[in-house]
């Protein structure tokens, strides 16, 4: 399992991705170019200790990203808005790389062509969404405890 941020541009959302990230034991795939300094150096500030935990791939742009992906396993899973099911209404699997669009933009129509699933959460009426990393933790411990990574307190 992992997490992918299409282009983020709100440090302080990616930093706490990146925690989650590292508590629960799950890669992070960055794919550029963000909206603010990605250098070590930045996402220190923004994950503050817990970077040295994080294990995180860089991508230059989306075609980088998707190039790398091209021998590897997994379905690639749009969190999106505009999905018309529900991340409760699919069956994940370990290998699934969940994958989070800009906080200002959402993603661009060949991001939703690439995507294997888009899957959303269901807000009440009226909302537009939650905020990124709040999303990203929902769907990614639904993820989890469907392909048994958790075992009681503790990540296999």
């Amino acid at each position: 399992m992992r997490l992918a941020l299409f282009q983020p541009d709100i440090p302080q959302n990616t930093g706490t991705i990146l925690r989650t990230a590292a508590c629960l034991g799950v890669a992070v795939d960055i794919i550029g170019p963000a909206g603010f300094d990605i250098s070590d150096k930045a996402l220190r500030r923004a994950a503050m200790d817990y970077i040295d935990r994080a294990v995180i791939t860089h991508h230059v742009s989306w075609q980088a990203f998707i190039e790398s992906r091209s021998d590897g396993p997994g379905r690639l899973i749009l969190l999106t808005t505009q999905a018309p099911t529900p991340f409760t209404g699919i069956d994940f699997r370990p290998d699934d790389v969940l994958l989070l669009g800009r906080e200002s933009a959402g993603a661009p129509d060949a991001v939703h062509e690439a995507a294997d699933e888009r899957v959303r959460i269901p807000v009440k009426a009226g909302l537009r969404s939650l905020n990124v990393a709040v999303a990203a933790a929902i769907v990614l411990a639904e993820a989890m405890r469907q392909t048994g990574a958790f075992e009681g307190d503790c990540l296999l």
